[in-house]
């Protein structure tokens, strides 16, 4: 019997993926709000769910905002953080090797003229190239992780590039959903909570004009 009710999370956890892909396939989005109730009931194994959920939305073109700010509700500020972070590198791994491997010729067509800027920013800078689309979202997220797979970037230089720039929005974003939890259930010190929610994002908004600054000084 107990047995049996170890594997119970375990089932609920493969189900909610699975109707996760079902509906991401058939062009449905998720409700947010349904997400954060299935994975809070998980327990243990809630935090894993998530990771593979957020992955699985950024495969399928799903946006992440909604589901970041719902990592920062759940598991707070810190595991919240490590949770939206891993998710979506790993999701933006799956896409740059199903188009480096499996749908070259479909993303090329998607990106169109982009995918040229792409490969000589590639060609030139290298990781530090990733590590600035990353940071500077003049490319859409999503559409981002597959064109990439079409560069020479290698992908150990892809995954670390990523993960590492991909932090500042994760924190501020991730935070924001945190403190969105916090103001609802009426926590303390609601206020500083507030006003730092607003100060990362406004660092986060503020980043892209500094790094482009900082480039063009490089170029002169």
């Amino acid at each position: 019997m107990k047995q049996e009710k170890g594997l119970v999370p375990v089932f609920a956890l493969l189900l909610l993926i699975t109707a996760a892909g079902a509906a991401l396939w058939w062009g449905q989005s998720l409700d947010v709000s349904v997400i954060v109730e299935a994975v809070g009931e998980l327990g243990p194994l809630a935090w894993i769910a998530f990771i593979l959920l957020y992955a699985l939305a950024t495969v399928f073109f799903l946006p992440g905002s909604m589901l970041t700010l719902a990592g920062g509700s759940l598991f707070g500020p810190v595991l919240g953080t490590f949770v939206n972070l891993t998710g979506a590198t790993l999701g933006a791994t799956i896409a740059f090797l199903i188009s480096r491997y499996l749908a070259s010729d479909w993303v090329e067509e998607k990106s169109g003229g982009r995918l040229k800027r792409l490969k000589e920013g590639v060609e030139s800078e290298g990781w530090r190239f990733v590590a600035f689309v990353r940071l500077v979202p003049i490319f859409p997220f999503n559409l981002l992780n597959y064109a990439l797979g079409l560069t020479r970037i290698r992908l150990l230089h892809y995954v670390i590039a990523s993960y590492l720039c991909m932090l500042p929005g994760a924190i501020a974003y991730t935070y924001l959903g945190y403190a969105g939890r916090e103001a609802v259930a009426g926590g303390e010190g609601l206020i500083q909570k507030g006003l730092l929610a607003l100060a990362l994002l406004a660092a986060v908004a503020f980043l892209p004009r500094m790094i482009a600054h900082f480039r063009r000084g490089d170029a002169e």
